[in-house]
């Protein structure tokens, strides 16, 4: 039997602890606050420390503030087990390759949690780019709002990274794996108005010629979680609203204790199940999953230029991105 150890308590862990659950392994959490509660809702197991938890399980599953995983993901590393770690990997580039670096030297499975290549509306519409239904995709739109996380450090952009590290990081990563490899990268973003409400909005301009554009708010006012996207290509366009689609979607308040913090399907397997099978069976032997660690570093490579771009208020130039060796599932 696997056995799953999940680092951290807060409003991710809910959803992720429900998959690894609902698959049928064995689940250990350990966290400074919250363990107890969220094994007493969900099921599992509490270590008592981050040694006992790493000793006990097969998998190391992080659900904690993103400038804390690279440590974490070191400490799983050298303790020989297979990761997942949350989006973003981390806040740098740097960072993320160290523990790219750190993994393989250890011999370990690495995979970013970028649940949205998971979710059904999302998957369909990159199965038709993927057979060519849409032909040469040219224009991608894609918005993106929710609460303002209750959690303090999300404010912090030293440690979240802000709306655009850590929420619209989402859908740049779908961006890229619909449309390619990015040359340049231009950011704006709203100053909060008088309630605390931020907005940015994000262009990529791909390789192929095709253009992205990527809104995110994040609300002081309470508001229901949407996302939407419309994607036009030479032979048709897909479009998405979850606003009109309300089967698909749950509202996704950010709440004190978690429930809202994340749009959950209201109908059929819950995406972060189906991401955690992926990566499962990837690290028993099986194919790799859909997102790798690769993608995990360039989602946070655009991230970064894309904080740069604001900081210079002109846009980013990148390098050309290298075609990504195959991964072998560890």
């Amino acid at each position: 039997m696997t056995t799953v150890g999940i680092i951290g308590a807060g409003g991710i862990s809910g959803v992720h602890i429900a998959g690894w659950l609902r698959l049928g392994v064995d689940v250990v959490v350990h966290s400074l606050v919250g363990a107890p509660e969220l094994v007493a809702r969900y099921g599992g197991e509490v270590a008592a420390s981050l040694d006992e938890l790493l000793a006990r399980c097969d998998v190391v599953d992080i659900c904690t503030p993103t400038y804390t995983h690279r440590s974490l993901v070191e400490a799983a590393a050298a303790a020989g087990r297979d990761i997942v770690c949350e989006k973003p990997f981390a806040l740098t580039v740097e960072d993320t390759e160290a523990m790219i670096a750190t993994c393989e030297a250890a011999g370990v499975g690495l995979f970013p949690a970028h649940v949205v290549r998971f979710f059904p509306e999302h998957a369909v519409v990159h199965d038709a780019v993927e057979r060519g239904t849409l032909g040469t995709v040219a224009v991608q739109r894609y918005d993106r709002q929710g609460g303002m996380p209750v959690s303090p450090w999300f404010l912090d952009e030293e440690l979240s990274g802000g709306i655009i590290t850590d929420l619209m990081i989402h859908d740049i990563d779908f961006a890229r794996w619909n449309a390619g490899p990015v040359d340049s990268v231009r950011a704006v973003r709203s100053a909060p108005d008088p309630s605390g409400t931020v907005a940015a909005q994000v262009v990529l301009t791909h390789a192929s010629g095709c253009v992205s554009s990527i809104g995110g708010v994040w609300s002081a006012r309470p508001v229901a979680f949407r996302t939407r996207f419309e994607v036009a290509g030479t032979g048709g366009v897909v479009r998405y609203d979850s606003a009109t689609n309300p089967s698909t979607w749950v509202n996704g308040i950010s709440s004190a204790d978690g429930d809202g913090y994340a749009p959950r399907p209201a109908i059929g397997e819950s995406p972060y199940q189906t991401e955690m099978r992926e990566f499962l069976t990837a690290f028993q032997g099986g194919p790799p999953p859909r997102v790798t660690a690769a993608d995990g570093l360039e989602a946070v490579r655009l991230a970064e230029a894309a904080r740069r771009s604001l900081a210079l208020g002109e846009a980013v130039t990148l390098p050309t991105e290298q075609p990504a060796e195959p991964e072998e599932a560890r």
